[in-house]
C-alpha cells in the first residue's frame, strides 16, 4: 500500500514525501481511512510505529486551511507537543494549514501571537491550554477535529481535571481521536461518553514490547548502581544510550556521576527550563552527547532514532512505564536493548513487569564488575501470577544463571 492509495490530499502527499516517508506503518493504513470518513477512532500502537502521522495527516486532510481552529491535538508533555507540531509543519509544508504549539516553560506572548494571526490546529499541553483559554484569547468552539495523544499518560500525570475542563470547552458534535500505546479499561471509562460508536485500531497487543529488543536484567546492590552503569558505559558498543531513572534528583545525580567520570551525558526532567530540556534532547539527538539520563514524565516526548541502549537505572512503578522506557530503541526496524539495574527491594516491580510482558526477563552480569551484597532472581522462576518472592542464593558466575552472555547487553 502506498499513502497515494490511502486518497489524501495531493499537496498533503508532498509533504508526506518532503518527510521522507515511502509506505504507510500498520497504524497508518488501518487508522487514516476511518479518520478521513469522519469516524472516532481509538488507536492503540506501540511506541515508534508511526502513531503521529497516523492522526495528523488526516486530520490535515478534513480540515481546509485558513478556515479558523478546526482541529485541536492535548498532549501531556512539552516534548511531545513539540514532536506532534514539527510532523504537523512538515506535513502541512505544501498545504497552507496554520498551527501553533502551546506548551508551559516558555513565554507566553510568541503563542498569543499566533494565535491572534489565525491558525487551523492548536497542539497543546492542557494546563497552558487552559490558561490562555481563559485569558479570551483561544476560541474552541468551532473545533472539529479533537486529538487525545497519550491519554493514559495523561491519566497517571493527574490531568483527568484538565482534560475534563478541556472537553466542556469544545462543541458536542466533533470528531473524537484517542491514541495511546496502551489503552486501559481506565482510560477507556474516562473518554467513553466522548466517543460515538468509535472504531478501535490496535496493531499490535497493549503493552506488548518491541520483539526485537533483547532485555536483561542486572541483579546490582543499590549502592553499586552508579558504579555499574559507569563500567557498563566503558563499553564501545554503547553507542547511544538513554538511561531512565525514578526521580529528578536521582536523574541529576547520575547526569554528575557520568560527566565526571568523563562520559558525555544530559539530564532531562520536569525541572529543567524548556530551552535546557530542548538543548539537552538536541545535542542527544545531534550525536554530541552519547547518554541522556531521563525521567518517566518527559520519556514520551524523546523521539530519538537509533537508541542502542535503554538502561533502567531504577525499575519503574509501573510495568506500562517499562513498556513505554523500552520501546524508546529498536525503532524503524531496528534491533537494541534494554538493561535493567534490579536492587533486592525492587523484585515487586520486577514481577509486575514480567508479569505484564508474559515473559521471565534473563539476568546477565558484566564481566570484571565486583558485585557485593546482592541477591539474584532464580533463572528458572515463572512467570509470577502472584506477588511473591523467588529467589536463589549466592551470585551468578562469569556467564550467568539465566544464560546471558555476561557481557553489556548484546545487540
Amino acid at each position: 500500500m502506498t499513502f497515494q492509495s490511502l486518497d489524501l490530499e495531493p499537496r498533503l502527499l508532498k509533504g508526506v514525501d518532503a518527510l521522507g516517508y515511502t509506505s504507510p506503518t500498520p497504524i497508518q493504513r488501518e487508522a487514516i481511512p476511518h479518520i478521513i470518513q469522519g469516524r472516532d477512532v481509538v488507536g492503540c500502537a506501540q511506541t515508534g510505529t508511526g502513531k503521529t502521522a497516523a492522526f495528523v495527516l488526516p486530520t490535515l486532510h478534513r480540515i481546509k486551511p485558513r478556515g479558523g481552529l478546526k482541529a485541536l491535538v492535548v498532549t501531556p508533555t512539552r516534548e511531545l507537543a513539540l514532536q506532534i507540531g514539527e510532523v504537523a509543519r512538515d506535513a502541512a509544508r505544501f498545504t497552507g494549514h496554520r498551527f501553533v504549539v502551546i506548551h508551559g516553560g516558555v513565554g507566553y506572548e510568541p503563542q498569543l501571537q499566533k494565535i491572534r494571526r489565525g491558525v487551523d490546529m492548536v497542539v497543546a499541553t492542557p494546563g497552558r491550554l487552559l490558561d490562555i483559554h481563559n485569558r479570551g484569547v483561544l476560541d474552541l468552539s468551532g473545533v472539529e477535529v479533537f486529538v487525545l495523544d497519550e491519554a493514559d499518560r495523561m491519566l497517571d500525570m493527574g490531568f483527568l481535571p484538565d482534560v475534563r475542563k478541556i472537553i466542556a470547552l469544545l462543541p458536542e458534535k466533533r470528531q473524537n481521536l484517542l491514541f495511546s500505546a496502551t489503552m486501559s479499561s481506565d482510560v477507556l471509562r474516562v473518554v467513553q461518553s466522548t466517543l460515538h460508536e468509535p472504531v478501535r485500531v490496535e496493531t499490535a497487543p497493549t503493552a506488548t514490547p518491541v520483539e526485537k529488543i533483547h532485555q536483561a536484567i542486572y541483579p546490582v546492590n543499590q549502592m553499586q548502581k552508579s558504579d555499574l552503569l559507569v563500567a557498563l558505559l566503558k563499553h564501545d558498543h554503547l553507542e547511544r544510550v538513554l538511561v531512565f531513572t525514578r526521580t529528578k534528583h536521582r536523574a541529576d545525580r547520575v547526569h554528575r556521576t557520568l560527566e565526571r567520570n568523563g562520559i558525555r551525558a544530559a539530564a532531562i526532567h520536569g525541572d529543567r527550563s524548556q530551552a535546557q530540556r530542548q538543548r539537552a534532547l538536541d545535542s542527544f539527538k545531534a550525536g554530541k552527547t552519547r547518554v541522556l539520563v531521563a525521567t518517566d514524565v518527559v520519556a514520551r516526548g524523546i523521539d530519538v532514532d537509533e537508541i542502542t541502549h535503554v538502561i533502567n537505572f531504577d525499575m519503574p512503578n509501573s510495568p506500562d512505564d517499562y513498556v513505554h522506557r523500552i520501546g524508546r530503541t529498536a525503532r524503524a526496524g531496528a534491533s537494541g536493548s534494554a538493561l535493567s539495574f534490579l536492587a533486592y527491594e525492587e523484585n515487586a516491580q520486577l514481577q509486575d513487569v514480567e508479569r505484564k510482558i508474559g515473559m521471565t526477563i534473563v539476568c546477565e552480569d558484566l564481566e570484571g564488575f565486583e558485585y557485593k551484597d546482592r541477591i539474584v532472581p532464580a533463572a528458572d522462576r515463572p512467570v509470577p501470577s502472584k506477588n511473591r518472592a523467588v529467589f536463589s542464593s549466592g551470585v551468578m558466575g562469569r556467564r550467568g544463571r539465566s544464560g546471558g552472555r555476561g557481557r553489556a547487553g548484546r545487540r
